[in-house]
């Protein structure tokens, strides 16, 4: 059966000198749903540095538009919980997968990509001081990443030349060899600090509302191996439509397939994954 995503339908419409977009219907499932307005294709020589966190350019986003990114999965059950909610609400999301995760948990992965969500690379071990890292690390980490991710998904062709640096953690080199391997190097605009080790649901949904309202539209940096994020996401749907947001869906240029085969189970333990989870706090 196919997973609540691609019931969509998509109609691409070329724009001459720029990027790709196309429309997207309603959500046929719940017409009340905030669901993805559009699809923005981009391709890694029109976007090398995109976020206005750290870069001049960011993505060509009109008022009140907001792309969903998670980083650091996928890690059930909390990994599982978000995907129900955007499932529900007919919204698309970017993900930035760790390498070490993605090959924890392929059937996950795998269940991210045929939900219809863009998957990106985030390294293999995400390491906290990545950018005081030798060069040959680097590449060991985003190369050993890619391998891992592409494995989990079982086809090269899914996976988008998309990739978020740990920490955000930039330097002219780590910039110049993304680059060259052509990947799309992702920083952010707006963040809701869903990393802290102590915030809360509300707090996540405030701070996120609150920056997203500053800025007028952006690319918005969440976590979805954090029980916190999970709460707040049902809520931040609904604030993000009940304020006139738009959520728009990037996707990398290039044919990639509709589905990749299902795996019946993932072959690790929770208790062997990366990072350590914590205790749900609503409130």
């Amino acid at each position: 059966m196919r997973p609540v995503g691609f019931f969509f339908l998509f109609t691409f419409v070329a724009v001459t000198g720029g990027p790709a977009w196309a429309s997207v219907d309603a959500c046929p499932r719940n017409p009340d749903a905030l669901g993805t307005s559009r699809v923005l294709t981009i391709a890694p020589n029109e976007f090398k540095k995109i976020g206005s966190m750290y870069y001049k350019q960011t993505l060509p986003l009109n008022d009140h538009e907001v792309v969903i990114t998670f980083d650091d999965g996928p890690l059930p059950p909390y990994s599982n919980i978000i995907l129900e909610t955007l499932a529900s609400q007919c919204v698309k999301a970017t993900y930035f997968l760790i390498g070490r995760m993605a090959r924890q948990y392929p059937s996950m992965v795998r269940r991210i990509y045929n939900a219809g969500h863009t998957i990106g690379t985030h390294s293999e071990n995400h390491p906290l001081a990545f950018r005081r890292l030798p060069i040959q690390r680097v590449k060991s980490e985003v190369e050993g990443g890619i391998v891992s991710v592409d494995a989990a998904l079982g086809d090269p062709k899914a996976l988008s030349p998309f990739f978020r640096i740990p920490g955000l953690g930039k330097t002219s080199a780590i910039d110049d060899y993304l680059a060259s391997k052509q990947l799309v190097n992702w920083s952010a605009d707006v963040v809701a600090d869903d990393w802290f080790r102590r915030v809360t649901a509300k707090t996540i949904v405030q701070r996120a509302i609150q920056r997203l309202e500053v800025k007028g539209r952006g690319i918005l940096l969440l976590h979805d191996i954090h029980p916190a994020t999970a709460m707040a996401l049902p809520m931040l749907l609904k604030e993000l439509k009940a304020r006139g947001f738009h959520v728009v869906q990037v996707v990398a240029a290039g044919d990639r397939p509709k589905f990749v085969p299902e795996l019946l189970a993932s072959p690790a333990t929770q208790k062997d994954a990366w990072p350590t989870v914590l205790k749900m706090r609503q409130f």
